[in-house]
């Protein structure tokens, strides 16, 4: 077990050096400069250079690399460029919307899709599971920011029955969440469904019939415990997805959240905040694949972790 997370620890740490030079290159490359952003056209050169001094943006780009590894080793993520505010304080403050609205559309996600993948399942070739093996196509098909606009305009707009935009009750996190499930849901179920239909075909669940035991403790005792071993490491990689699906649903939604931080900053050319929004995304995404293989082994006693 032990050298198990040591090994898992050391990918993480790999993963996000990867990470850190891959987002590093792309915006220290990219055409503009984040200091017109700060001062006015009417600036003296001699100012815009003492300001590029200021926040070491006049040295090479292997040093500034180098310094800004550095301070993330001491958790230290910067300091923002147009916000003039610790990195830290910046993603603390926006982290928790966007972890609310991650964990709420998993909930609905897998909420939505294991009864129909399983109802998919027992009403196999039936006009029901081609009903919903469609539906899940379409979800599957269906853009996140489009199926957002799409809310926005008939729920709130139209029938007014939710805010439209804002953050701070469940009524703002409803319809968001609501995006982000269903368009998810309609991958699982289609998961489920497949892992279904392979268990029900065992023996011991025949064995168990044959016992006259009712079909709900057949599927719910026996077949739905083994189908869900690869829907739980399905679990980790729906939890990257959400969290870079939120960036866009943030944005529609106008939620404060860490994708509507990334992209303003982005937008902004502010280099520390993008850094550092994306170590605490990455950290999230690998976190959850790590998860994953923990609750495998929990769910089959068979497969240990080494």
């Amino acid at each position: 077990m032990l050298r198990y997370f040591a090994r898992r620890m050391t990918f993480l740490a790999l993963t996000l050096l990867g990470m850190t030079i891959i987002i590093f290159s792309m915006l220290h490359l990219s055409p503009g400069d984040p200091i017109d952003l700060i001062v006015g056209p009417n600036v003296t050169p001699e100012v815009r250079e003492n300001i590029r001094h200021q926040y070491g943006l006049d040295q090479p780009l292997i040093v500034q690399y180098l310094g800004f590894m550095r301070s993330l080793i001491r958790g230290d993520l910067g300091q923002s460029i147009i916000q003039h505010k610790p990195v830290s304080e910046l993603i603390a403050e926006r982290f928790y919307v966007t972890f609310e609205l991650s964990v709420t559309a998993l909930i609905i996600s897998f909420l939505i899709a294991i009864p129909i993948g399983i109802k998919a399942a027992l009403k196999r070739n039936t006009a029901t599971d081609y009903s919903l093996m469609a539906a899940s196509l379409i979800g599957i098909s269906m853009p996140t920011f489009w199926f957002g606009l799409m809310l926005l305009y008939i729920v709130a707009f139209k029938l007014r029955l939710f805010p439209i935009s804002g953050y701070g009750t469940w009524r703002h996190l409803f319809l968001p969440a609501l995006t982000i499930g269903i368009t998810d849901a309609a991958l699982v179920a289609r998961m489920v469904r497949s892992s279904m239909l392979e268990v029900i075909r065992q023996d011991y669940i025949r064995t168990a019939r044959s016992k006259g035991l009712p079909e709900r403790v057949v599927i719910n005792r026996h077949a739905l415990r083994n189908a869900l071993i690869p829907i739980i490491t399905l679990l980790g990689l729906r939890i990257g997805w959400i969290v870079g699906g939120s960036v866009v649903v943030e944005i529609v939604f106008a939620r404060p959240g860490l994708g509507r931080l990334m992209v303003d900053s982005i937008l902004a050319r502010d280099y520390p905040v993008v850094q550092g929004t994306m170590v605490v995304l990455t950290t999230c995404i690998i976190l959850g694949n790590l998860l994953a293989d923990v609750l495998y082994a929990v769910v089959d006693p068979r497969i240990k972790l080494r």
